[in-house]
């Protein structure tokens, strides 16, 4: 057999095994588990890894390219530029606007950032490790996101940029925000991460900033393993992203690519002698933080079911919708943004102070029914240990912040979710209720 045979023959024995390693498993009561994320995929995915093995190319490749031309089509932004993780996303896309290149438009440590305490630490490290200040600002009960009056009120002349993720997949006020942009020639990072396939006055999340951020993390709307995303419409940013991603790096070819710009040996960087090869030239103090062609085979397959997962995430947060509003003395339920349509990273619910039980009681109650919750994220993290003492300024105060701290949990609204396991989520929260009110 040649090659081409063996492959499609290793190819054809990964479906078989894929139907024999992953069949389903019915659910048991009590006894399986009911996570709050989870990987969905079938043997497309497994497939295209296999694929992508085979070849060995193991870099950005076909696979990648691929991969970046679905999230550009599904997001209709111009430049993709995949890196290995959300949080790199994050520090690249912070990162570019740093650069030199952007002149005066350039930021700078001492520099002020707004921002939110009730989330990923993610979305604020990279503000601190460039020297600049974060500026917390409190956020809304139901909707989780940024108090839009509060955050005009915050702005000063030092403020630079807004950097601020979408909760849960619940969009944040993208109108007020960009407005607000546009009053203080300010830059705006939009951290996706939660809500790949989310919508604003029907225009995808992710279009509207000067860069936004993906996660392609398991508990994700897709999944690479370990994997993030940039977008944006601007050549400049993405050049700038590309360059900090792949070790500061001044040439943009792609791996395997020589002399695209067709100047390699006829120029002049820094104090370097003329001529010097454009491929070992670096613009910045960059890093090594790209995606391999592995990863994007998956994601490439991954993308294909998003809207599907999409419609999934929005039917299982209707469902638990369904089960806590017979509660509503005891529990807050969340809202979506108005003109937003969200596909629900999870379901986030807040106790209300006339509650009988405490928020710990009723995760730890959950959990130990193997019924998974998560709070959320940090909580308020200028209250975490790693930020305690740095440099950050809470604009007012955190009160909401502080309640959500305290009062707040979410639940998994992933796709893998079944109407068996909503029936024993309903039955574990009637009776934890009633044995708190009888």
């Amino acid at each position: 057999m040649n090659h081409k045979e063996l492959r499609s023959e290793i190819i054809a024995k990964t479906i078989e095994y894929h139907h024999a390693r992953f069949a389903p498993t019915p659910f048991i009561p009590g006894k399986s588990r009911v996570n709050y994320a989870g990987r969905v995929f079938d043997e497309k995915e497994i497939c295209n890894a296999v694929n992508a093995s085979l070849d060995f190319w193991l870099t950005e490749g076909r696979f990648s390219e691929e991969f970046s031309e679905k999230i550009a089509e599904f997001l209709g932004v111009e430049h993709i530029l995949l890196t290995n993780s959300g949080s790199s996303a994050n520090l690249l896309a912070f990162s570019a606007l740093t650069s030199e290149k952007l002149g005066d438009k350039r930021l700078k440590p001492g520099d002020e950032v707004i921002s939110v305490a009730a989330g990923f630490p993610a979305t604020v490290t990279p503000i601190i490790q460039y020297g600049l200040v974060p500026v917390f600002v409190d956020v809304d009960i139901p909707t989780y996101n940024i108090d839009v009056e509060m955050m005009r009120k915050a702005v000063t002349p030092k403020t630079r940029c807004i950097f601020i993720a979408h909760t849960l997949g619940n969009t944040f006020d993208i109108d007020a925000m960009m407005q607000l942009a546009k009053e203080h020639d300010l830059w705006v990072i939009e951290d996706n991460c939660d809500a790949f396939g989310s919508e604003y006055r029907g225009k995808k999340t992710g279009s509207f900033a000067h860069l936004s951020t993906i996660s392609f993390y398991p508990a994700h709307h897709i999944t690479t393993g370990e994997g993030g995303a940039i977008c944006t419409n601007d050549p400049l940013l993405a050049q700038l992203v590309r360059a900090f991603r792949d070790w500061g790096r001044d040439c943009y070819c792609s791996g395997g690519e020589n002399n695209t710009c067709g100047k390699r040996f006829s120029q002049l960087f820094g104090n370097l002698p003329y001529g010097f090869d454009h491929k070992y030239v670096y613009s910045e103090i960059g890093y090594n933080l790209k995606m391999t062609d592995i990863q994007a085979a998956i994601g490439a397959a991954q993308i294909e079911k998003l809207p599907y997962f999409c419609e999934r995430r929005k039917a299982n947060f209707h469902e638990w919708i369904r089960i806590f509003a017979k509660y509503p003395d005891y529990f807050i339920l969340p809202e979506a943004t108005e003109g937003s349509d969200p596909s629900w990273f999870a379901f986030i619910v807040t106790l209300k102070e006339s509650a009988p039980f405490k928020r710990d009681e009723i995760t730890a109650h959950l959990n130990s029914k193997l019924i998974e919750t998560r709070n959320l994220f940090a909580g308020n993290i200028t209250k975490q240990p790693g930020f305690i003492g740095k440099n950050w300024r809470i604009a007012e105060h955190l009160n909401n912040t502080d309640y959500i701290m305290n009062n707040t949990f979410f639940l998994g609204t992933y796709p893998g979710l079944t109407k068996e396991m909503f029936n024993y989520c309903e039955e574990v929260l009637d009776s934890f209720v009633q044995d708190f009110t009888n």
